[in-house]
């Protein structure tokens, strides 16, 4: 799932503007094996309970006391599997996310990096849960002219996590600009 979405865009409507990107990086994460995940081991919290519920909808949460993060819950109900997206190609509305971001310079800090890209397109606890067929948040299929290479690299952030930190579960295309460092 973690490369299906690679290609794939992923648009936010807030207070009736359209905000959007191509996702150019994903991270994936498994709640009964990976050392990283929130869930890991089955964990439930009322932070991991949504990881629990059918895929195809959204999975929002704080870290760091300031930054939302976004993510596909993947798995069928009960099995906390999620894919973290971690960077985004922007599309449409980007005057909208260049003032969400407090910017005036164009470049890849506008989307590329998972708290970036939640600020640009106005993610926050609110999409929490939300069904990725709405009219909120939602992903639109590959284009058929998508074209990019894809390489699978160690996840950013875990190293908590000990061997699992070494899994090249985090996938982006090969020499985009908007892919995070």
């Amino acid at each position: 799932m973690a490369q299906d979405l690679i290609g794939c865009k992923l648009c936010t409507q807030t207070n009736g503007i359209l905000t959007s990107g191509i996702i150019v990086e994903t991270e994936v994460y498994n709640g009964r094996t990976d050392k990283a995940c929130h869930a890991y081991s089955n964990k439930r919290t009322p932070r991991t309970q949504i990881m629990y519920e059918k895929g195809g909808i959204a999975y929002v949460y704080f870290v760091y006391g300031m930054h939302y993060l976004f993510n596909v819950v993947t798995n069928k109900k009960e099995f906390a599997d999620a894919v973290l997206i971690r960077a985004i190609e922007p599309t449409d509305g980007l005057e909208e996310m260049y003032a969400r971001r407090k910017m005036n310079v164009n470049g890849k800090l506008l989307t590329g990096g998972p708290a970036r890209l939640a600020q640009a397109l106005g993610i926050d606890k609110q999409l929490n849960g939300e069904s990725l067929e709405g009219n909120k948040v939602w992903i639109e299929s590959r284009n058929s002219d998508f074209e990019g290479e894809l390489e699978a690299t160690k996840r950013i952030g875990v190293d908590y996590a000990g061997e699992d930190a070494n899994l090249l579960w985090r996938f982006s295309i090969i020499g985009n600009p908007f892919v995070s460092k």
